[in-house]
């Protein structure tokens, strides 16, 4: 299974290409809100960029406080999302210990799926896919 990894954030300029990205091709809306990576500031423009976004958590804290199953546990670390069984309680957002679970406005919750499609959007090399093998995540989405 690979995991996206962000080993050279120094790198990063906040363009939020790898965000937006992410929204339009995993989650098929085009906003900032709707990624599972999101990227901010780590204190000023001086000092650099944070990417904020799931660690892929073995076991997962959102999956153990998600009262309906919407999040499965992945083999080893991560989660993917069944959408039709989410009923936008924010459990999952207030489980997550690194602030990986994003909410919009309507309560859509987006996490990193790992499946590194914003990989190849950053112009400067900050993200990649690390680990083994992994299987397509999106079939529940």
């Amino acid at each position: 299974m690979k995991i996206l990894t962000t080993p050279r954030m120094d790198r990063c300029i906040g363009c939020h290409s790898c965000s937006l990205a992410c929204a339009r091709l995993v989650n098929k809306r085009f906003s900032w809100e709707a990624a599972g990576i999101r990227i901010e500031s780590s204190g000023g423009l001086s000092s650099g960029f944070i990417a904020k976004r799931c660690l892929a958590c073995d076991p997962a804290p959102c999956v153990a406080a998600c009262p309906t199953g919407c999040l499965k546990q992945r083999p080893g670390g991560g989660v993917t999302i069944r959408r039709k069984l989410c009923i936008r309680c924010g459990e999952c957002v207030t489980a997550c210990p690194v602030d990986g679970v994003a909410v919009d406005e309507l309560g859509d919750i987006f996490i990193c799926l790992h499946c590194g499609r914003c990989v190849d959007f950053c112009p400067h090399d900050c993200l990649e896919m690390g680990g083994a093998e992994m299987q397509n995540m999106e079939e529940e989405l």
